[in-house]
C-alpha cells in the first residue's frame, strides 16, 4: 500500500524563519521525529502538548502536559476499566505559567510543581525509553505513578505535518505500540502496569483555527497473519480534522515498521450512544471497537470549550500491510475518541 504523500528523511524546521508561517519544506511525513517546531508570535492560536497513555489491561493510565497559550494544564488520570472507577488530579494554569515544552520533543525534561501535582516526564538519551514520574493525593490518600515506556530500536512512529493553511498547521507525532513497565499507587494499593502493557504518545505543535473537531484512535496487541505468525502491531487512526488538507495520520505499526495509510478512513459511531461499537474502515483497515468505559469529558473556561467521548476497549477486525499481508486482530486493547473543541 503507497501513499502520495511525501516521505522526510532529514531534519526540518516546522516553520519560516519568523517562527509564523508554515515552512513549505516541512510538508510531509517521516519514520521518526524529524521536525523542529520553531513556532514564534500569534498569541492565542499557538497549540503545544505532550499527551502519554498506558494501555495495560482493565488498568489505564494518562498524563497530560500542554501549553494552549491562555491556559496550561498538568494533568494525571487513571481509570480500573472493569471497576469503571478513576482517580488522578487535574491542574489548570492560567497563561500556563511553569508549563515549558521544547521546540524539538523529547529534548528536555518536562517538569510541573504546583497545586498538589509534581510532574516529570524525561527521556534516555541514548536508549530513547522515556520516565513518567508523578505524585498527588486523592481522597486523603497519597498517590504516585511511576512509568517507563521503552522505544525498541528501530521502532517507527507518524510523524506528519498536517497544513489547513500557511498560517495554521499542525506538526503531531503519534507513538504507539511502544512496551511500557511501572506501577500506580493509590494509599496503600498497588497496581502493576504490565507485562503486556503498552505505551502511547501524542506530540502536538502548532497553530490551530478556533474550531475544530477530530476523531483519534490507537491501540496495540498481538495479531495474527495468514500463515498463523504472530506479530505486535500499533494501530494509529485519525479522522475529520485532516479533510482537505492532503495529509493524514493514519498507519499500522507491524513488529516496529510503519505503513503509513495516506486516504481519509470512514468512521461510523454514535456520539450519542459513544458505547456502542465503533467502525472504521478504509485504505486497508476493517476494524470494529467494542467499548467497555465512556470518558466523558468537557471544560468550559470562557475562551476554551471542549467536549469529548474518549471510549477504551478492544479492537477486532484486520489491517493490511504496504507489502500486502494481511493480519487479523482479536480484541486488542485500545481507545478511539471525538473531540470538539473552542480554543
Amino acid at each position: 500500500m503507497a501513499t502520495h504523500e511525501p516521505e522526510l528523511t532529514a531534519p526540518v524546521d516546522l516553520c519560516t524563519p519568523d517562527g509564523k508561517r508554515l515552512n513549505p519544506a516541512a510538508r510531509g511525513w517521516s519514520r521518526r521525529p524529524l521536525h523542529r517546531a520553531n513556532l514564534r508570535g500569534r498569541w492565542g492560536r499557538t497549540k503545544k502538548w505532550d499527551y502519554w497513555g498506558v494501555l495495560a489491561g482493565d488498568l489505564t493510565v494518562a498524563v497530560t502536559y500542554a501549553d494552549v497559550d491562555y491556559l496550561g494544564l498538568a494533568t494525571v488520570w487513571w481509570a480500573d476499566l472493569a471497576a469503571g472507577r478513576t482517580g488522578g488530579k487535574d491542574v489548570t494554569v492560567p497563561l500556563a505559567r511553569g508549563i515549558d515544552l521544547p521546540d524539538v520533543p523529547a529534548s528536555s525534561t518536562l517538569r510541573y510543581d504546583g497545586k498538589g501535582v509534581h510532574l516529570t516526564i524525561a527521556d534516555d538519551d541514548e536508549t530513547g525509553a522515556t520516565t513518567i514520574d508523578a505524585t498527588w493525593e486523592e481522597d486523603a490518600a497519597p498517590a504516585r505513578l511511576h512509568v517507563v515506556v521503552d522505544l525498541p530500536a528501530g521502532h517507527d512512529s507518524l510523524n506528519v505535518v498536517i497544513p489547513w493553511s500557511d498560517t495554521t498547521f499542525q506538526y503531531t507525532s503519534k507513538h504507539q505500540a511502544r512496551p511500557a513497565h511501572g506501577e500506580l499507587t493509590v494509599g496503600s494499593t498497588v497496581r502493576e502496569l504490565g507485562p503486556d502493557a503498552w505505551g502511547v504518545l501524542d506530540v502536538g505543535r502548532g497553530r490551530w483555527p478556533y474550531v475544530t473537531n477530530w476523531n483519534w484512535g490507537g491501540g496495540a496487541g498481538r495479531a495474527i497473519d495468514a500463515a498463523g505468525t504472530t506479530h505486535t502491531v500499533g494501530l494509529q487512526l485519525g479522522g475529520k480534522w485532516t479533510v482537505g488538507t492532503g495529509f493524514t495520520e493514519n498507519g499500522v505499526i507491524v513488529d516496529g515498521r510503519l505503513t503509513k495509510i495516506g486516504t481519509e478512513l470512514d468512521w461510523d459511531y454514535d456520539w450519542d450512544e459513544p458505547m456502542k461499537p465503533w467502525r472504521v474502515t478504509g485504505g486497508g483497515v476493517d476494524l470494529t471497537f467494542t467499548p467497555a468505559y465512556d470518558k466523558h469529558t468537557g471544560v468550559n473556561a470562557i475562551v476554551l470549550r471542549t467536549e469529548v467521548h474518549q471510549v477504551f476497549g478492544r479492537w477486532s477486525g484486520t489491517v493490511s500491510t504496504d507489502d500486502g499481508t494481511t493480519l487479523t486482530l482479536d480484541a486488542i486493547q485500545g481507545f478511539a475518541e471525538e473531540s470538539r473543541s473552542r480554543w
